[in-house]
């Protein structure tokens, strides 16, 4: 049988657990790579829940640090509200920035052992570069509800105290072009499989906070 473009498989059941606690949502991803290669990246996954319980959650302060030319963690989720540290550990500059809108920010040139702050007002995916180092790139989901989680490493994850009832869960992954939606109910036994195929992805270099091509040789930095 001939596959999609694209295939991610995943196994989600939804069950009801103590009234108190309302319903958990659990399952686990499964990426199909290229050469059938294990997934390094199971863990950068997001998955939330769209749906008619907003279920606000207060603001958080995270930190992404800045190491070798790394940001880390690569993919962070925080309520809307929230604030995200990018403290500098290299012994040269950065410059944290996105484009990405309504959440755009330029935090500018700042030097080892600085640390530079942005809060997030708006939901959506905040991609996140440096205006020096064209290959460092981080990802923070910004999040309207409190229904949202990562899976391990192994691809397991949970959501849990969603009200029963139905919802739309999205999947996210930085190496899928679009996410999947799927309508999925919580508060009874359901399973949910989805197939897409990461195997044709590949690294697209993307522009400076000007718009424009890094003047840094290919991609080589100075430092």
């Amino acid at each position: 049988m001939q596959r999609s473009p694209l295939t991610l498989l995943l196994v989600l059941s939804a069950v009801q657990g103590p009234a108190t606690r309302g319903a958990h949502v659990t399952g686990r991803i499964v990426i199909l790579e290229k050469d059938n290669k294990p997934s390094p990246d199971l863990d950068d996954a997001v998955l939330y829940l769209e749906g008619n319980a907003a279920a606000p959650v207060k603001p958080v302060t995270v930190e992404i640090a800045i190491t070798d030319k790394t940001y880390a963690p690569h993919v962070v989720v925080v309520p809307v509200g929230s604030t995200v540290r990018f403290p500098n550990h290299d012994p040269f500059n950065h410059n944290v920035f996105s484009v990405s809108e309504p959440n755009q920010f330029d935090l500018g040139l700042y030097g080892r052992g600085d640390a530079k702050s942005h809060t997030f007002t708006n939901p959506g995916l905040v991609r996140v570069y440096c205006n020096v180092h064209p290959r460092m790139v981080a990802y923070v989901q910004v999040m309207a509800n409190r229904y949202y989680g990562q899976p391990g490493t192994d691809g397991s994850f949970t959501i849990d105290n969603v009200p029963a009832g139905r919802y739309r869960l999205h999947v996210w992954h930085e190496r899928i072009p679009t996410e999947i939606v799927r309508d999925v109910t919580a508060g009874g036994d359901s399973t949910v499989q989805i197939a897409l195929n990461a195997r044709g992805y590949h690294w697209e270099p993307h522009r400076n906070k000007y718009g424009r091509n890094y003047p840094t040789n290919a991609g080589r930095e100075r430092y």
